[in-house]
């Protein structure tokens, strides 16, 4: 049998008789990659750049928290309709985002922006390099968490979900991140799982912030708001789904909003938690 030697990102067959087969196995491969990879990229595109009024609603949000000059870290940028809405707000914006395909993205709408930087990294617990788990048909929910991505095998909204790829990628922290920008008004936190290991990375309260949670995964939740309120005496509240509009009409402590997540009503989509230092 024909061996694969690596290079790089891609195995590479040798081409002696008898290994047709390998060769057109994995041209086959590499296009269904590329293909995927596209749709990926279309999908997220379509999601939170052309439904109309989302960026409407997402600076009315974030107005709440930022003013103009203030300065925002996007932990987990993706597409960047998150670092489009605080640009318009006039944030000076860090957006971090590890997947390469989407770190090109943001550098090529948001490139020649003087107050918007790209970081091409995921944020961790410690600085250095991990393994990011790509979904490339739906990168949303590529993770760097491999327990999370175990755990979603049981969940019947991530039914049709495979991450199908690999890939080294340069991790850093928030502490690291403050060290070199400042501290940020505002960090908005989205990486699928990660966002413990995120905030294990804080070692100073910030004004304010928000993470992602699920229905089905809100021990995450709990160990967030454990760590936020060693930081800082914090308060909270939530939105659900893509409505960028906060649900309760007053902030609540950490046991009020893990409980009223828990709720029946709560447990249909998944959403965000904001928490804001008082």
């Amino acid at each position: 049998m024909a061996g694969i030697r690596s290079s790089g990102r891609l195995s590479v067959f040798s081409s002696r008789s008898g290994d047709c087969g390998l060769v057109t196995a994995a041209v086959d491969c590499v296009e269904m990659s590329r293909f995927d990879r596209g749709v990926g990229l279309a999908r997220s595109l379509a999601i939170y750049h052309a439904i109309p009024l989302r960026q409407r609603r997402l600076r009315r949000l974030y107005s709440q928290f930022v003013a103009a000059g203030d300065l925002v870290f996007d932990i987990g940028a993706h597409a960047g309709n998150r670092v489009r809405a605080f640009a318009a707000l006039g944030c000076r914006v860090v957006a971090l985002e590890p997947q390469p395909d989407f770190a090109w993205l943001l550098r090529a709408l948001f490139g020649r922006s003087p107050r918007i930087v790209v970081v091409e990294a995921a944020v961790a617990d410690v600085s250095g390099r991990g393994s990011l788990l790509l979904s490339e048909r739906t990168p949303t929910v590529t993770t760097l968490a491999a327990e999370w991505r175990d755990a979603r095998a049981s969940d019947p909204d991530f039914a049709r979900v495979r991450w199908n790829r690999r890939v080294e990628i340069e991790s850093t922290t928030l502490d690291c991140l403050i060290e070199r920008f400042g501290v940020p008004a505002f960090v908005k936190i989205d990486v699928e799982g990660s966002e413990p290991a995120v905030l294990a990375g804080l070692g100073r309260p910030v004004p304010a912030l928000s993470f992602e949670y699920l229905p089905r995964a809100l021990q995450q939740v709990e160990m967030c708001l454990t760590r936020l309120i060693a930081l800082g005496p914090y308060q909270f509240n939530w939105s659900v789904g893509e409505s960028n509009h906060l649900v309760s009409d007053r902030w609540l402590d950490a046991s009020e909003v893990l409980a009223t997540l828990r709720t029946p009503a709560a447990q249909r989509r998944p959403g965000d938690v904001y928490a804001r230092l008082v």
